[in-house]
C-alpha cells in the first residue's frame, strides 16, 4: 500500500492569502500568498527590497495588511482582539536579528523576562524554566553574563533561549547568520535544526545566506519586488530555470548595463 505523503496530511500553522501593504504610496506587497506546515522550516529569501522583511512583520503582527488576511493556528489575525493576540502570541517565539536583548539585564534575566510578563509562575520555576532553555542552546552557565559580554554567536543563542522560554508552536527568525562568522553560522543552522527536530516546533527564517538557507530549509520562497517568484524545495529552488531566481542563486544583477550615451542625455535635457 502507498504511504501518504506527509506534507499531504500536515496542516498550515500559517496562511497567508493575497496580501498586499503599501509605505505611503508605495506598494510593498503585492498579492503574496503562502503556507506554512506544521513542523517545517520556511526560509523566505529575496534581494534587498524584495519584502521578505516586511512579509516577517506582518506575519508577526506588528501591521495590519491593506488588503489580504494572515492565519496564525486557524486565526484570522485582522480580527483579534488584544487579548486574543496576547493569548496567540504566548504560542509564538522570535529571534530578533540583533537578538534584540535588554543590556541593562543579564543573560538570565533577558530569558526569563517573557515568563514573568506573560505567566505567573513562582520566581524559582521561572528561573529552571530559564535555564533549562539556556541549556537547550549551549550557553549553560552564562545566566550571570550581560549581553555586552557575549561574543555574536553567544547573543544569537541567548536571544533563541529567549524565544523558546514559553515552549512556542511556531518560531521566527530574522538573519540568524547575520554578522556570524561561517563556522558560528554553521553551528546556529545545526542547532536550529536540533530544535524544530526536538521540539516539533514550525519554523519561519527570513535570510538571504544562501548556504544556511539550503542546509536548513524544507521548503524556500522567493521574493522579488514584493511577489512571490515561486515556492519549493531546495531541489526545485536549485533547479529552478526562472531567470530572477537564477540571479538571486548566482548573484547576478538584474538591472540592465547603462548606456552611457542615454544616460547622459537626459541628465542634459532642458538644461543650457
Amino acid at each position: 500500500m502507498m504511504q501518504a505523503n506527509p506534507q499531504q496530511v500536515q496542516q498550515p500553522v500559517i496562511e497567508v492569502d493575497n496580501l498586499v501593504t503599501y509605505y505611503g504610496d508605495q506598494k510593498i506587497l503585492n498579492g503574496v500568498s503562502l503556507n506554512v506546515l506544521d513542523g517545517e522550516i520556511m526560509v523566505i529569501m529575496g534581494g534587498s527590497g524584495s519584502g521578505k522583511s516586511t512579509l516577517l512583520r506582518y506575519m508577526l503582527g506588528l501591521h495590519q495588511p491593506d488588503s489580504g488576511c494572515i492565519r496564525l493556528f486557524g486565526k484570522d489575525t485582522c480580527t483579534l482582539t488584544g487579548r486574543e493576540w496576547i493569548e496567540l502570541r504566548k504560542k509564538t517565539g522570535v529571534s530578533f536579528q540583533g537578538g534584540a536583548l535588554f543590556n541593562s539585564m543579564t543573560v538570565g534575566e533577558n530569558v526569563c523576562m517573557p515568563l514573568r510578563e506573560l505567566t505567573e509562575l513562582e520566581d524559582n520555576t521561572i528561573r529552571i524554566m530559564s535555564r533549562m532553555k539556556l541549556e537547550v542552546v549551549n550557553m549553560a552557565g552564562f545566566e550571570h553574563l550581560m549581553p555586552a559580554q557575549l561574543s555574536g554567536g553567544m547573543v544569537k543563542r541567548a536571544a533563541l533561549a529567549r524565544a523558546l522560554v514559553m515552549d512556542p508552536k511556531l518560531l521566527f527568525f530574522d538573519e540568524p547568520s547575520a554578522g556570524l562568522d561561517p563556522v558560528v553560522a554553521a553551528d546556529l543552522d545545526k542547532l536550529i535544526l536540533g530544535i524544530r527536530d526536538a521540539m516539533q516546533v514550525s519554523i519561519v527564517v527570513v535570510t538571504h545566506e544562501l548556504e544556511s538557507a539550503f542546509k536548513i530549509a524544507d521548503r524556500i520562497t522567493v521574493l522579488d519586488q514584493g511577489s512571490i517568484l515561486m515556492t519549493g524545495s531546495v531541489e526545485e529552488i536549485r533547479n529552478s530555470d526562472n531567470q530572477r531566481v537564477r540571479n538571486l542563486l548566482n548573484r547576478t544583477s538584474d538591472e540592465e548595463p547603462v548606456d552611457a550615451e542615454a544616460y547622459l542625455q537626459r541628465l542634459t535635457e532642458g538644461a543650457g
